[in-house]
């Protein structure tokens, strides 16, 4: 299949407008396939050539102003439309499609627990073509009107408010009680209301026997859907999902003066959801683990909600003003990821969300700065020149560091005219497209600032600062010490530094004496008085982007006081400073470890806790120790869980708790204690184990030999849900029998029905540091049987097979020589050797730490 260029669709832009899209899908066919029809209506500038994009099945016809075309015609996913005519045209395609088992174009799931189907659309780059023809390209915008066929016990969801037609003429709309309700087994007609312009990837149907929840607010019908075998959970954290919903809606609506821009807020919770959610107008869908039916932690909650929160910022970034061309994706993903955050803050319970981003959601950004595949935030249009290499910036740049920077910009330029930039941008560019220019030069407007040369030294360069503290006593006896920031990078930053005494009642605690306003790089000699404190903090706060180091008095601080530190935000820049140092080289895993083991046990951010936890148990447990010390190193991990696990024995924190026993069973290197609590079906003192937690234990019992297939079964038997079904193919793949290795890698890398779900369950099962003599030799087998699957199966298990199957227990030289001789095919799929390129830059940043 071709991928568009850049150039080809500047030249279609210029000769094409394109104004509705007649979709109809009939869904009521075999479990394959489904018939699409479609009526495009465009207009051409002048007389010229063009072509469509089409994925078919089958091509049955097609007719450009009722003369037929040659079908034969179609090149790959191309239809040449040649010797056009200036003017009006109408395009008609009648084509036979391919359902997706890879979340890819129109999905097709049928759930295990109760037999039900359900398909939705998933359009983003070239999968649209899966589903109907299209110019599809993000700046040829039109209207969209779906008409959908589907089994009368069906509810059928679209972009814009959709109504069922029946037999008898009789209508309903899909928020009504009995929606979707037939007899015997009929088909019913479902139609969409017309979109205002949108791009071709942000189209979308989902259609299945829906359980939903329907309200409304603003004047708009707002829903929450999901299938039934999810039904009780959804119904009861309900009241939670909608009321975020309508916070966020209602302060989006006060910092924006373009109203929202479409009739219905629909949010479907859909099953093997390759993304996080996507931000289709009116009908946004999320991957329905998000839909919770074992016990979370409320940062998980949290989580959750800043999704909710970050898709609907998508209406306006991304939705309502469009990015020309895919150099500008940040354009959509940095705004909404940072809108996402502040707006959760402002809005909901959840006031903490710039912690939990710090201490984990941002650490995605530091790492893909420092692989060889990084880019820009706002890379040259040259740099991606099709929409294969833009499907690849769809990563910790374009999200977590673009949030980082748009926070930064925010701190120095003011929310004020940072917001009067934004609505300026929206009024100009409504239901169109735009690009960086076109967004610096709507902030500019509002401020005497360089914005220009701001975002030219932010969002075109590669990279982190590193920022140091250098304090100097007074030399004459007075009290008082001067502060300079050794500055390493070439950025501008507007930064907070807090300046920490020691409590003199508590010599653990620390108390904050003053914070600082500086501008970095400055010549600027900042003067302080009083004493020398005994903590400063760089970039307190966090406000901006880059690494933090600590001068030596403050090391030695937070080493004996990091928990007495009184803000978790200001912890968590430190807790960020630490972990870069040991992913330098610079500390030691172990005093990472032993920080961990002092201060953790008295931490109460839920956040910080989950992010240093996760830190400690997958990358310096499982990659940064050598093995060797791995089972001291899980030991002290779970000496940490056990501490949390003692605090919290009185029932007052139940996510803390929670997570004190997720580790503890993750870090268990003996089955005794585990194999006790699945047969209790309890954990002495809480909880009770729920499905989550019985999969969870069963994996390590897996890993570390103690149970097998009949258990497995058993425990599948005892939840026959999709869950189920990849917890047990998790379960398989990690028995540490020959046998079980070998099953599993042919159902990776052989069997090509294999869901995307479940594929990444049997990868994660596969590769265990435990086990490593017994997978040694899959680790040559793996590069060349992955491109294989990459090209048979397509970019979205060529990704997962780049980020689950990869052999990543293998910290040495010959995996490392192995996968750079894999990157020298030039056949291999982009989305592939991306994730390849950043695994083997991930293993020789191992390499480096095990040898510092």
């Amino acid at each position: 299949m071709s991928a568009l260029t850049r150039n080809e669709a500047q030249h279609r832009a210029q000769l094409l407008d394109v104004h509705h899209y007649a979709v109809t899908l009939d869904l009521t066919g075999d479990d394959d396939t489904f018939d699409s029809t479609t009526v495009i209506r465009f207009s051409a500038r002048a007389a010229g050539d063009t072509f469509l994009e089409l994925k078919p099945d089958e091509l049955r016809s097609v007719t450009l102003d009722g003369h037929p075309l040659d079908p034969a015609t179609l090149s790959g996913n191309r239809l040449p439309l040649t010797g056009l005519a200036e003017g009006p045209h109408e395009l008609r395609t009648d084509t036979r499609m391919r359902y997706s088992r890879t979340g890819e174009g129109l999905h097709r799931f049928t759930d295990p627990a109760d037999g039900h189907t359900y398909v939705y659309s998933q359009m983003f780059l070239d999968d649209v073509q899966r589903v109907f023809p299209a110019f599809d390209q993000p700046d040829l915008k039109a209207v969209f009107e779906f008409t959908v066929t589907a089994p009368a016990h069906w509810t059928v969801l679209a972009n814009g408010i959709t109504t069922r037609v029946d037999g008898t003429g009789a209508e309903g709309s899909a928020d009504s009680t009995d929606a979707g309700a037939g007899a015997d087994g009929a088909a019913a007609v479902w139609r969409s209301a017309p979109t205002p312009p949108i791009p071709t990837y942000l189209a979308a149907v989902a259609a299945g026997p829906w359980h939903s929840v329907t309200t409304r607010h603003a004047g708009l019908p707002f829903g929450i859907h999901c299938r039934q075998s999810l039904a009780p959970h959804l119904d009861d954290d309900a009241e939670e999902i909608l009321s975020v919903t309508k916070d966020c809606f209602d302060r989006y609506q006060q910092k924006f003066t373009e109203p929202y821009p479409f009739d219905s807020y629909d949010q479907a919770f859909v099953p093997e959801f390759n993304s996080g959610a996507m931000e289709n107008p009116g009908l946004v869908t999320f991957r329905d683990e998000f839909i919770y039916r074992s016990a979370v932690t409320d940062t998980e909650r949290q989580t959750r909600a800043m999704v909710i929160a970050h898709e609907m910022a998508h209406m306006w970034f991304g939705d309502l003003v469009t990015l020309r061309w895919f150099d500008d994706i940040w354009l959509n993903e940095s705004f909404a990821e940072y809108m996402g955050y502040q707006t959760l803050a402002e809005a909901t319970r959840f006031t903490g969300t710039w912690t939990e981003f710090g201490v984990a959601r941002k650490a995605w950004g530091y790492d893909a700065d420092q692989r060889p595949s990084t880019h820009p935030v706002a890379p040259a249009p040259e740099d991606v020149p099709d929409t294969a290499s833009a499907l690849l910036n769809f990563d910790g740049i374009s999200y977590a560091k673009g949030a980082s920077v748009l926070r930064q910009l925010v701190a120095w330029l003011g929310e004020k005219d940072f917001l009067a930039g934004i609505n300026t941008h929206f009024a100009r560019h409504k239901f169109a497209n735009a690009s960086l220019a076109d967004f610096v030069d709507s902030l500019a407007v509002h401020t005497e600032r360089d914005v220009h040369a701001w975002a030219d030294i932010w969002l075109r360069t590669t990279g982190i600062d590193t920022l140091t503290p250098k304090i100097q006593e007074s030399t004459d006896g007075a009290p008082g010490w001067t502060l300079t920031v050794d500055h390493r990078g070439s950025r501008p930053h507007r930064i907070a530094a807090g300046v920490y005494d020691r409590d003199p009642a508590d010599g653990r605690a620390l108390e904050l004496r003053e914070l600082l306003d500086l501008d970095v790089p400055s010549d600027e000699i900042i003067s302080v008085g009083g004493p020398r404190p005994a903590l400063l903090v760089l970039n307190d706060a966090d406000f901006t982007y880059a690494k933090v180091r600590l001068d030596d008095t403050s090391v030695e601080t937070v080493l004996r006081g990091l928990s007495g530190i009184p803000d978790p935000l200001t912890r968590a820049v430190v807790w960020n400073s630490l972990r870069d140092m040991v992913r330098d080289g610079e500390l030691d895993p172990q005093d990472y470890l032993a920080t961990a083991e002092a201060h953790l046990p008295d931490e109460d951010d839920l956040a910080v806790v989950q992010g240093v936890l996760a830190f400690a148990r997958t990358q310096i447990a499982d990659r940064y120790v050598l093995p060797e010390n791995r089972n001291a190193t899980l030991a002290t991990i779970t000496s940490i869980a056990r501490a949390l696990l003692r605090r919290t024995e009185d029932g007052s924190d139940p996510g803390l708790r929670l997570a004190a026993v997720r580790t503890a069973v993750d870090s268990a290197t003996q089955p005794d204690t585990l194999a006790a609590w699945l047969t209790d079906d309890t954990v002495p003192g809480g909880p009770e184990l729920d499905p989550e937690l019985r999969w969870r234990i069963l994996a390590r019992l897996s890993v570390l030999g103690a149970v097998g297939e009949g258990d497995i079964e058993a425990a599948l038997t005892a939840d026959p849900s999709a869950t189920g079904e990849e917890g047990a193919a998790r379960c398989r793949a990690a028995l540490p029998t020959a046998q079980a290795k070998a099953a599993a890698w042919q159902r990776l890398f052989h069997d090509d029905s294999l869901s995307n779900y479940l594929f990444t369950a049997v990868a994660q099962g596969f590769w265990q540091p435990e086990q490593a003599e017994l997978v040694r030799d899959y680790v040559p087998r793996y590069y060349p049987e992955a491109i294989a699957l990459g090209a048979r199966r397509g970019p979205a298990i060529g990704e997962a097979a780049g980020r689950w199957a990869f052999p990543a227990y293998a910290i040495d030289e010959a995996n490392l020589q192995a996968g750079r001789a894999c990157l020298a095919d030039p056949d291999i799929l982009p989305t592939l050797r991306r994730k390849l390129d950043d695994q083997l830059a991930d293993l020789t940043r191992a390499l480096h730490v095990r040898r510092a």
